[in-house]
């Protein structure tokens, strides 16, 4: 039984709006879970010609250009103060130390390898969630994210060739805290909606970041005057429009409709994106056994769907 049937005063009609609303929000977290699986080896791609930090900054930079153009077009009202110290944790996480911890550990080690600590970042999403929106989640889905956690860490060492490599320490970083970015963000949505938080997130961090990123973009060229190859422009284009600005519209509007801690295990799958598309798109081979771990991680998602997850009474204040 569910958090929804578990409710008293709960109908029939309620308990089928609920599983609709959950399960939309489940399919917009897989579509942003599918948009994120080639965040990495994009960054991989970037970081062979630019500095870990002016791809880190710069694609938000870059991508808070459509965001504010965006906010303009539809004339959203600005975020109060209280919403802006959310945004401002959202910023920490997405805009800041995921992208720039993610890209330093991009240079020593490979995509698939950084994806060992990756595989940890639905459970951190489900802890601050518990935190922050404060969702309880049941034994049972406890038991099945850490199941799913497990068999992620343990595909990605059996691909990754074996122990952890030391970048997996900047990936552990990324993880910890883009994973609060992903929980706040996801509280923000059920206030603001789902992209005009990323939208804010990144047109306020605008400002900030103008400045760091004009002096790396210099030092860049005065260090690496060649032409940047058509390849690392493509890639960076990619991680700035759908890694850091569209794959947020679903994955934030996801989270909210379905639940931060059941909606976040849906990142789960994102490794074996990544493996089928770096086989689609590179030429990587993916071994049999690949498509089993999928499977079983399947099973683990679909049972913490099932299990319960309770949330406070009162709903998030509203700034």
């Amino acid at each position: 039984m569910n958090a929804r049937e578990a409710s008293s005063g709960s109908g029939p009609a309620t308990i089928k709006a609920g599983h609709a609303r959950e399960s939309q929000g489940m399919l917009l977290g897989l579509v942003g879970v599918v948009i994120f699986s080639l965040t990495l080896p994009m960054t991989h791609i970037v970081v062979e010609q630019f500095h870990p930090l002016l791809n880190g900054l710069g694609r938000a930079l870059v991508a808070a250009v459509p965001a504010g153009v965006l906010l303009a077009w539809r004339r959203e009202r600005l975020p109060t103060w209280p919403q802006v110290k959310g945004l401002a944790l959202v910023a920490l996480g997405v805009i800041v130390a995921f992208p720039v911890f993610s890209a330093w550990a991009m240079k020593t080690v490979p995509a698939s390898h950084g994806a060992v600590v990756g595989g940890l970042q639905p459970l951190c999403v489900a802890l601050y969630a518990a935190w922050l929106s404060h969702e309880r989640p049941s034994k049972a889905f406890w038991v099945s994210a850490l199941a799913g956690s497990a068999i992620v860490v343990a595909f990605a060492l059996q691909a990754g060739g074996g122990r952890p490599a030391a970048g997996d320490l900047l990936m552990l970083v990324a993880v910890g805290i883009g994973a609060l970015g992903y929980a706040e963000g996801a509280r923000l949505a059920r206030q603001m909606g789902g992209w005009q938080v990323i939208c804010w997130a990144l047109v306020l961090c605008a400002p900030i970041l103008l400045v760091p990123v004009g002096w790396l973009a210099w030092q860049h060229h005065l260090q690496h005057p060649e032409p940047v190859a058509l390849r690392t422009w493509l890639a960076f284009g990619y991680v700035t429009l759908f890694s850091q600005f569209i794959g947020f519209f679903a994955w934030y509007a996801g989270l909210a409709m379905g639940g931060t801690a059941r909606v976040g295990q849906v990142q789960l799958l994102q490794i074996f994106f990544t493996m089928a598309f770096s086989a689609l798109f590179f030429g990587e081979a993916v071994a049999p056994s690949t498509w089993l771990y999928a499977a079983a991680v399947i099973v683990t998602v679909v049972l913490g769907r099932r299990a319960a997850v309770h949330t406070a009474l009162k709903p998030a204040r509203a700034a």
